[in-house]
This record gives structure tokens, sequence and C-alpha cells, in this order.
């Protein structure tokens, strides 16, 4: 009797925080009463510069806790050693838990993934499911010679710029804002101002330390632009506009797309230290919202997306993150 009673609370424990059990690589924020309840939305991270594997499940305990989706963390997983390794580009354990995802948000950069994991992404993008995209996404991946799923690379000459161009709307083409020293502060772009996404947010409520991306313009096919980057002159919100081209015109850095009759939005913001926007953070919940079909529930104001336990990002570069973190370090304490 004492094993049973022991194993349901703890059972209990688990539900109300995230989970993350000795041998999993993953954490799940399990989430509870609100819109979002039934709903499952599977966080991909896996980028070497930007700090997703921070980022990502920040984005997940806001979606859970505020709004009642269960959403489950995935991570780039050094198998030696079981930690978070985002500079180990070909293993993303827990990605059959996109078969039964209803929303996939992405934080990738040149994934070099094995057909068998791929392949849950390929069937997940395949089966018309919405999308959202983050920062480097756009490029999300560098797949091996030989792979089952090549033309998904961001150079593929088979499928026109991979999987960033056809399915989020664009691949890497180049730092348009100064890297490291020009901010980017977002400009809602005419006549997105009605839009669902940008329900509650304003010139200059989003604002992040990371530059603005090159696109090509006009975007392709059916994409809207949402948001505008305005190239900020150094790295600050209070900064005044670079001077000159890069701000005429200026980049969008949100759109919406679909691609086989799902909804995708992409950002080519997104980094941790970008979360701590709240303008931002609003922008991908009200995205998730939409992305879903249930628009109708963001409130006047914008949705809720208060940072939930503590948040302090590691900034972006190559080679910064935190060595010796597990998922189970993810978890929320009650």
């Amino acid at each position: 009797m004492f094993r049973l009673l022991h194993a349901a609370a703890m059972f209990g424990m688990l539900c109300l925080g995230g989970i993350a059990l000795a041998d999993d690589p993953w954490v799940v924020y399990e989430g509870g009463s609100g819109p979002g309840e039934g709903k499952h939305i599977v966080l991909i991270s896996g980028d070497e510069e930007y700090r997703s594997e921070e980022g990502l499940p920040q984005l997940g305990k806001i979606l859970a806790t505020h709004h009642g989706f269960k959403c489950t963390v995935l991570f780039a997983i050094n198998p030696e050693t079981g930690e978070i390794d985002p500079n180990f580009s070909s293993n993303i354990p827990g990605l059959e838990s996109l078969d039964d995802a209803d929303l996939v948000i992405m934080g990738l950069r040149f994934r070099a993934l094995p057909d068998e994991q791929m392949k849950h992404v390929v069937n997940y993008v395949e089966s018309g499911k919405p999308i959202i995209g983050m920062r480097t996404s756009t490029h999300a991946f560098n797949l091996p010679e030989g792979s089952t799923y090549d033309h998904y690379s961001w150079r593929s000459n088979e499928w026109d710029g991979g999987f960033g161009r056809q399915v989020l709307g664009e691949t890497w083409i180049s730092h348009h804002g100064a890297h490291g020293s020009e901010s980017t502060r977002g400009i809602i772009a005419p006549g997105a101002d009605e839009h669902p996404i940008t329900r509650g947010i304003s010139d200059g409520d989003i604002w992040g330390p990371t530059d603005v991306y090159g696109v090509t313009l006009p975007l392709p096919g059916d994409c809207q632009p949402l948001i505008l980057g305005q190239v900020v002159a150094g790295m600050s919100p209070d900064d005044p506009p670079v001077e000159g081209e890069k701000n005429d015109p200026m980049m969008p850095i949100a759109w919406t797309k679909t691609f086989k009759d799902a909804r995708i939005f992409t950002t080519t913001s997104g980094s941790s230290v970008d979360l701590l926007s709240e303008g931002l953070r609003r922008l991908l919940v009200n995205a998730a919202y939409w992305c879903l079909g249930m628009e109708d529930q963001i409130p006047e104001g914008g949705t809720k997306v208060d940072l939930v336990g503590e948040y302090n990002p590691t900034p972006f570069g190559f080679n910064a993150f935190t060595k010796g973190v597990k998922p189970s370090d993810h978890v929320m304490e009650n």
C-alpha cells in the first residue's frame, strides 16, 4: 500500500511541473487548465549560437503555465554524456513525439540528423500541420550526403532553398544588421496592425540584441509580413535607427504563410536573450494560437506572457553554451 501511495504522490508531483525522468533526454511541461488544454506543442531546440536550448524551455513553460498547452521540449544531446550539447548536430532524441503533436516550434540550425530521426520531422511537415520557425530555423538542416531527406537542406537545388524557403518562406541570406553591434526594433508592417498575431503589440514593443537578417524582397508565395526589423545603431532599445539603406526598405523579421494548407509563422528573431522582450514573447504566443486556429481566443491586449521562474539567458555566441546541463535541469520547480 505504501508503494502505491508513494507512486501516486510522485505521479502528482510530476504532473504539476516539468517531467524529465532520469533516462529521458527531453522535458515535458504538462500544462493544465486554459485554452490550450488537450493540445500538444513540441519545441525542438538545436543551434550552436543563439541558445535555443535555454529559450525554448522558457517558452514551453509560458505556454504550459499560462495557457494550458502540454509542451515537450527536445534538445541536441551528446549521447556519450547525456548532456545538452548544441554543437552535436546529429542527435535530437524524442522526435517521435512529433507523431501526436498539434504544433511544432523550431529553434534549429544546420542539423545533420540521421534518417531515423529526420523521418519524424518530414512526416510532420508533410502532414500539413502548423509550424513556428525561429531565428536560424530558416537554415535548420544541413543533412549528410546520401540522406533520404537531402532536399530539406538549406542549400538544396532540388527543392529551392530547402525546408527554409519552401516551408518557412526563406533560407539563410545574410546578416543585414551588423552582428553584435546593431540590434533590432520591431515595427508593425503596413496592413498588419489588425492581424491576430500582432494583437497587443505596438511599434517598438519588440526589441532584441540579435541583428536583422536579410531576406529576399518581396518574400515568395503567400508570405505576409507582420513585423519589420528596424536596424538600431547600438545594443540598447533606446538607440536610434541607423541612417541609410539598411532601413530603406526595412526587412521583414516576422511573417505568415501556408504549406500544404497548414498555417506557418516565421520570425528571424528569437535568440534566448531576445525572449527577454515581452513584445517578442507575446508575438510568439499569439502566433501559437493563430497557427492552431485559436485566434478568436487571443485577448484584445494580447496573450499573457509573464516569465515563468528564474530566466537569465546566456548571451549568444558560438561555444558559449553552458556545459554540464541535462534536460532534467529544466524541470519546473513547484
